[in-house]
């Protein structure tokens, strides 16, 4: 069981497992939360893990994941390390009856991710992906609208993600060993977002340019569904896309600038009417703040505390179907990692 109780006290205790740049940026948005208490932090060393605990006033140090797994005052760990170690990392912490969330892609394939999903199961354990777009308040009340029906039967999913780069190549978005290449950073979202509305898709094509270290560069994405409904996807580490997403139906089409990974508001445009704007307004939205990364602690600390051992907004056969198709993607682009052959 993970170690914090139904009844649990009003502060729910979070140790941060690495220390790079996504471990600060959610660490600083759960200081802005007043039920969050960020209480340890552990590293590959010592050294790292102090830096980091000063830097955020965080009172306990320790120089290995296995020490933070085992530390019973945590209640809760955030794994932040590259994709390349999810598996190991959140297996330690699920293993010390820790509750876990880990970024995203959630691991190197689908084989780790089942691995962790059984684990978790089989411990009566919480484990959620942290795909905090699926906890965005703006992107909840998207679904919303598009379950209502706002926009008819959805036809057609658009979202791109890209940055501009260059990345050198020891970078570890070129680095095969730590999962490199845009998909499983940059591209997870658009398959995630369309997969969100439509669920696994039938049919799945690709098409990428591998850089040297033979990891995707630039990879588009056409995903099909047998009921008639597409999503056209793209992701690029060379190419400052426009990040933005639309979803088109039989009866309206609902647009996100850039940014729809996070958003701050959408656009539903319905013939005859005038465009809707929708903001972040209503429950949920003072939660928006230094990174937009508190909704999705909010939402398994309230897990937590109603002993759920998944979130229903961000739900492990979700995350595993998302896996299951960015493995069909590198198989079809021809981008293969060591742990594929595991």
């Amino acid at each position: 069981m993970y170690g914090v109780s139904v009844e649990m006290a009003e502060t729910v205790r979070w140790g941060i497992l690495s220390t790079g740049g996504i471990a600060a940026s959610f660490t600083a948005d759960l200081l802005e939360l007043a039920d969050a208490q960020v209480v340890a932090v552990g590293s590959r060393g010592p050294d790292s893990a102090k830096r980091f605990a000063e830097r955020f006033g965080i009172p306990r140090a320790h120089g290995s994941w296995a020490e933070l797994a085992a530390d019973e005052e945590v209640d809760v760990v955030y794994v932040a390390t590259p994709h390349s170690a999810h598996r190991v990392a959140a297996g330690l912490c699920l293993e010390a009856g820790r509750a876990v969330l880990c970024e995203k892609a959630f691991t190197l394939n689908a084989r780790e991710a089942a691995e962790l999903v059984d684990l978790a199961r089989a411990r009566n354990a919480f484990l959620m992906e942290a795909m905090w777009t699926y906890c965005d308040p703006v992107v909840r009340r998207m679904t919303e609208l598009v379950r209502d029906g706002a926009i008819g039967e959805v036809r057609v999913v658009q979202a791109d993600f890209g940055l501009a780069g260059p990345f050198d190549a020891g970078h570890r978005l070129r680095d095969p060993a730590q999962g490199g290449g845009a998909l499983l950073d940059l591209g997870v979202y658009p398959v995630s977002f369309a997969q969100l509305l439509l669920g696994e898709p039938d049919d799945i094509q690709a098409r990428a340019r591998l850089t040297p270290e033979d990891v995707d560069e630039n990879t588009g994405i056409l995903l099909g569904w047998d009921g008639g409904a597409t999503a056209l996807l793209s992701c690029s580490l060379n190419a400052d896309t426009p990040q933005t997403a639309s979803v088109t139906g039989t009866a309206g089409r609902i647009e996100f600038p850039r940014g729809f990974f996070h958003p701050e508001r959408f656009v539903l445009h319905r013939p005859g009417r005038d465009p809707e704007e929708f903001t972040a307004q209503g429950a949920g939205a003072g939660l928006r703040g230094l990174h937009g990364l508190q909704h999705e602690a909010a939402e398994v600390m309230r897990c937590l505390r109603a002993g759920e051992t998944e979130s229903p907004l961000v739900p492990l056969d979700g995350s595993l179907a998302v896996m299951r198709t960015l493995d069909a993607v590198r198989e079809r682009i021809g981008v293969r990692y060591a742990a594929d052959e595991g």
